[in-house]
Formats: C-alpha cells, structure tokens, sequence
C-alpha cells in the first residue's frame, strides 16, 4: 500500500513540473528574438503539445510498473535488443536513401519493398519494448544518483523521465562581432537543409547577426528529450546528460542557466561531466560486456634502416578538435581586434579545410561557435581560450566524488562563485 501512495505521490509531482515548465519557463523575449520569430513562427516546435503527450505516456507507464514484472537478465536482454533494432533500423533506412539515390534503379519502390517491409516489422517490436527500456534506463539513472546523494528520501528530484523522439532542431543566434549565443528558437524536426538555410539567411540579414540552425542530442524538457540512436553508451549519457539539467532547475546554478554565457556554459559543462560519468558507472555495473577494455601494450621490434617509399610514410592524423580549437582562437583574436569580415572569411576557409578531411560542417561561424563551445567537459575543440571549462573541470578533479562536486556546483550562482571555489582548493 505504501508503494501505491509513493507512486502516486510522484505522479502529482510529476504533473506539477511539468505545469512549472510549459506555463512559467518562457525565455526572455528580446526584441531581436521576436523579430526573428517572424520567419521561425509556423515553423517553431511545439513543446506544450508534445510534454503532455509525453506525460502521458510516462503516467500509463507508471500506472503499469512494468520494470518490476522482469528480472534483472530480463531487462538487460530487453535493453540490448531495443539498441540492436535501432542500430537494425538506421542500417535499413540508409540502404533505402542508397537505392532512392541511385540513377540506375528505375523502380526505387519496388526495389525497396523487402527493406521496407522488415524496417516496418522491426519497428513494430521496438515500440512494443520501447516503454519498458525507457523505465529500465530511467531507473538504473536514478539508482546511481541516489548513491550518489542527489536525492530525496532515495528519490530523485524530479523523478529521471526521459522519452527517445524525433528531436526539434535548434536556431542559434549570435552577434557578429563577439561569439555570444544571445538566443535560439526551437524549430520542427521535419525542415530540411535548404529550409534551414533559407531560414538562416533571413534571420542573418534582417537582423545583421550571425545564426546556424544545429541538431541537438536531448533536451532537458521534462520529460527530457532524447534522440534515437543505436549506440547505448551515447543514449544513457544523454539520460544523464538531460536529467542533470532537470535537477539543476531546482538550484541556483540552473535557475540562472540564461543569464551570462559563463553561466550556461557551466550548466552544460557539468551536465556533460555527470552524463559522461554515470553512463561509464551504469555500463560497468549493468552491462559489463560493452565496456571498453584498454588495448594491450604493442610489443614493437626493431628493424633495419632502409629507405622508405614516400607513398608508405605515414601522414599526420587530422586532429579535429586541436584544430577546432586553432581555428576559435583566432576568429576570437578577429574579433577583438575589429576584424569581422576578415573573420568570417578565415572561418569559411577553415570549413574547407575541414569539410577535405572528412569534416561536413555545412556553415563554420559565430553561431556555431557560441552553441558548441558552450559544451567543455573535454579540453579543446569550439571552447578556445574560453577559462570557464577548464575551471569546471578543475573543480570536479578536485572533488572527493561525483556528488560532492555536483552538490558544490549546483549552489553557484555565478562564474565568480566559481573562481573563489577555485581559489580556495587546497
């Protein structure tokens, strides 16, 4: 009986934050966000909408309990079997686009009959497990943000939700003479490329700002937002990842996510360090098997000199995120000294260079910038010289545990909160 009001105790809190976030968690409206919305409005994502249908597909699935009806084998078989029809499913859409894209096929649907038809019985069995998978993950999540000490009477707050969705794509908008992400629209997932860019250029010219529309792994809606995806490690982190940004909401660290780019690049560096974290603990407790073992050392010999072939001399490996990182630092020395046109022409022959090595950025500018530097759990990449990652960083290598450093950051409400943190390491 006590597990009954328990359950439904959660639901009422459930519906209550849900309430909280779709009627009084309305960014700023600037004056550029609305003119903007002139040309994103009929095509914005309705997040009202898709949260109440979400909601209501997590409150059948309490209602029902279904995790505790299988063992833990059971859920573990279950949960590979979903991730392998996953992975089943893109192969299967992928050889559809081939064949679509071939000009030697006259007949592309007929052609594609057979790929169809198994793509359609395997996604019939993956909706029918999809339900349960999410509730395992959600509550393997849970259970190791409770060792961790992140809840509440061994409860997490919220309640881990997460729902695996088609995602909206994100227009990011940024000044053009400072990498600064001033605001982004949520825009529906069925827009196409040339959509997109059509879209970017009115917003560029109108409003003489620099923007990318970008796809995102998971949205810390609530229920959070998760894209699908085949790779288990990668669908857990973003459990993980997402939740984080939901418990943060309850302290001052994400109260004020929008407030100073400081402050949203450490919500998401340290969303990025949990998700990053917890996906390695869940992995090597609930699936062992797919953790990934080091390399034995390479037992190397010595050989005799000869002149080699210059065809058979190893060329240096293209190292994305070091020459990412080369590329931000000097569009940011552009910038400060003025230099915007000269900056975006250096970033548009960067994207060249990047696209030669089998890099297909479509658009390498501010925006791009202020949307993935904000991301900085690994040094390097889109951050630069900016000093808020590193700090995150060093604070969380200087912590007794994950929690410690989870509860530490959440209290912040400022990046000088965290430099006195800093400051005063031992």
């Amino acid at each position: 009986m006590l597990e009954k009001v328990e359950t439904w105790a959660w639901r009422v809190l459930l519906l209550a934050f849900t309430a909280l976030l779709i009627f009084t968690s309305n960014p700023s409206q600037s004056t550029d966000r609305e003119r903007a919305r002139a040309f994103t409005r009929s095509d914005e994502f309705d997040f009202a909408r898709w949260t109440l249908d979400a909601v209501w597909v997590k409150l059948q699935q309490a209602a029902l309990n279904s995790p505790h009806y299988f063992d833990r084998e059971a859920r573990k078989a279950m949960t590979l079997e979903f991730f392998r029809l996953t992975d089943q499913m893109i192969q299967i859409e992928d050889q559809i686009a081939r064949i679509y894209s071939d000009p030697g096929v006259a007949d592309p649907e007929t052609a594609s009959a057979s790929l169809r038809s198994q793509w359609d019985s395997i996604s019939r069995r993956r909706a029918q497990i999809q339900p349960l998978v999410e509730a395992v993950l959600e509550q393997q999540v849970g259970q190791v943000a409770d060792e961790l000490g992140l809840t509440v009477a061994g409860q997490p707050v919220p309640p881990v939700l997460a729902h695996i969705t088609p995602l909206p794509y994100n227009l990011v908008v940024s000044p053009r003479e400072r990498i600064q992400q001033e605001f982004s629209i949520s825009l529906s997932p069925n827009l196409t490329v040339d959509q997109h860019a059509t879209l970017e250029a009115e917003v560029d010219s109108t409003l003489n700002v620099s923007s990318l529309v970008v796809p995102v792994g998971g949205i810390g809606s609530y229920p959070t937002m998760v894209m699908r995806t085949g790779w288990m490690q990668w669908t857990i982190e973003t459990f993980a990842h997402e939740w984080m940004h939901n418990y943060l909401e309850w302290h001052p660290l994400g109260i004020r996510y929008s407030e100073t780019p400081e402050l949203r690049t450490m919500n998401e560096t340290t969303a990025s360090i949990f998700g990053n974290e917890v996906s390695q603990m869940i992995l090597e407790r609930f699936y062992p098997e797919l953790v990934q073992r080091p390399s034995p050392p390479v037992q190397t010999v010595d050989l005799p000199a000869v002149k080699p072939d210059p065809d058979d001399i190893p060329r240096p490996v293209f190292d994305f995120r070091a020459e990412m990182h080369a590329t931000r630092l000097r569009v940011d020395e552009l910038l400060t000294e003025g230099k915007i046109e000269q900056a975006e022409a250096y970033m548009e022959e960067r994207r060249i260079v990047f696209w030669e090595h089998g890099y297909p950025i479509r658009k390498l500018n501010q925006a791009y910038f202020a949307f993935y530097g904000a991301y900085a759990d690994t040094p390097g990449g889109a951050a630069g010289e900016d000093p808020v990652g590193p700090a995150v960083r060093l604070l969380r290598e200087k912590s007794q545990d994950l929690g410690e450093f989870i509860r530490r950051m959440a209290r912040m409400s400022s990046f000088d909160d965290l430099k006195e943190a800093i400051q005063a390491l031992p």
